[in-house]
């Protein structure tokens, strides 16, 4: 039996001999990710070329965490289905799932689209759009182009049962991963030693996951170093005005919308934000939720959410429940429809948003995707011109980090509410997490990942 430490406010931990030692402020890796991201700032901001160059840092970073993101997910799902008593409880976690990531993903449309509306933030420039630069999007314009709704679900039947794994595409990986767990429960006993050694897979994996964090903060640092002497902040000047709305609206959609449905369940979402301060600390330095993954998954079994229901929840909320993605496509569009002196009228623009709502399903949480899916939603709306993107893309890497974020705490609050909607969350080990506590001892807890 081991003692969860880690979930606490972090201000003991064990020492070799088993005794509770104070941890020194410095050895947060909260601490330690905000450090770096303020060393990276001035360092892109007085050696831009060196901020450049440092470039691989965030990549290679970034690129560790993807190599065990395909694990992570395969034997938390595995191990989370095949330890579930029926195979109806399966189609029930997913059913609730995507009830609520339509919702809550199409709320995030209309909050960007309403807003928007209000604040007007494009008016005034009296852009034409035949003097943009069209060729400067065009990249994005093109792999927005080769994705359809067919060709999507297609993409998540992988080539073979150990591509998925291999290639780490996560929804192909959740895909066999699903379909192993179901297989593993409808064999019953016969399974039992493939999920005896899934599960201490399991364990060895998350601990590798706990020395790969050890990394964040060089991540953070070569990451935040590039955008900073890549972009520079003067790039904000000129788009202020989109940015702050952008920035504005994604928090007070955290605060006021996800926090009336965390209230509704019975947990603070401010109080879960400062649960998971690392991983968002980590997910604004990378500009990339994708690296927090693995952690987000651990860190929300460890706050009591059934393991099955992280497991389909998590992953499947990294292609469906983009709450921040979808703010920035309507809010841009309409930015740039504004901006090009585009009047688009109440039936338009509501099309625009049943077309958002299709075209924002399946885009990864990694860097760009949000500028990618914003591409395929104006290839669709004829009146909004694409090179209009032009006017957006020396900001678009600003806003990725605030998408990044939105996201990542969406999916933190999905898991919490479908776990509760299940009958599978622990409150007593929620309360714990939430408010710094030590967790209570399980017979399988184990120090993961510290703060």
């Amino acid at each position: 039996m081991r003692i969860d430490q880690a979930a606490g406010k972090g201000e003991q931990g064990l020492d070799a001999g088993g005794t509770a030692r104070p941890v020194r402020w410095y050895a947060h890796l909260y601490v330690q990710v905000l450090i770096a991201i303020a060393a990276g700032v001035l360092v892109g901001l007085f050696a831009p070329s060196t901020g450049e160059a440092l470039k691989p840092l965030g990549d290679a970073f970034i690129k560790l965490v993807k190599m065990i993101i395909a694990p992570v997910i395969f034997l938390t799902v595995v191990t989370g289905i095949g330890g579930m008593s029926e195979l109806a409880g399966v189609g029930r976690v997913a059913g609730k799932a995507f009830a609520y990531f339509i919702t809550v993903s199409t709320l995030a449309l209309a909050v960007g689209l309403f807003v928007a509306n209000v604040v007007q933030p494009g008016t005034g420039m009296n852009i034409d759009p035949a003097s943009l630069d069209a060729s400067r999007v065009a990249e994005y314009a093109e792999k927005a182009h080769e994705s359809s709704l067919v060709g999507f679900l297609m993409d998540i039947i992988p080539a073979t049962l150990v591509a998925a794994v291999a290639d780490g595409h996560i929804l192909q990986v959740l895909f066999v991963a699903i379909l192993f767990g179901i297989a593993m429960t409808m064999i019953g006993d016969k399974a039992q030693p493939l999920m005896t050694l899934f599960d201490s897979a399991s364990h060895a994996v998350f601990r590798l996951v706990a020395i790969l964090m050890k990394a964040a903060p060089i991540g953070a640092f070569g990451a935040m170093a590039f955008t900073i002497g890549k972009y520079g902040l003067g790039t904000l000047v000129h788009l202020a005005g989109l940015v702050a709305t952008f920035y504005l609206t994604s928090i007070l959609f955290v605060l006021l919308v996800l926090g009336a449905i965390a209230r509704a369940t019975g947990f603070s979402v401010w109080r879960l934000i400062v649960y998971l301060r690392s991983e968002l600390l980590l997910v604004l330095g990378t500009s990339s939720s994708e690296a927090a993954l693995p952690s987000l998954i651990e860190k929300m079994e460890r706050a009591g959410c059934e393991k099955g229901v992280v497991g389909l929840v998590v992953p499947t909320g990294y292609s469906f429940n983009l709450d921040g993605t979808n703010i920035y496509m309507t809010l841009a569009a309409l930015f740039i429809a504004q901006a090009t002196n585009v009047e688009l009228s109440l039936g338009q623009q509501l099309a625009l948003l049943l077309i958002a709502m299709i075209s924002s399903k399946g885009a990864a949480g990694v860097t760009g995707a949000g500028f990618i899916t914003l591409a395929a939603t104006l290839a669709i709306v004829p009146s909004v011109p694409v090179a209009g993107m032009t006017l957006i893309l020396g900001v678009d890497r600003f806003m990725s980090e605030c998408r990044s974020l939105t996201n990542f705490v969406g999916n933190a609050v999905a898991t919490v509410v479908v776990s509760a909607w299940e009958g599978k969350l622990d409150r007593t080990r929620l309360d714990a997490a939430m408010r710094g506590r030590p967790l209570p001892v399980t017979e399988d807890a184990e120090v993961v990942i510290g703060d």
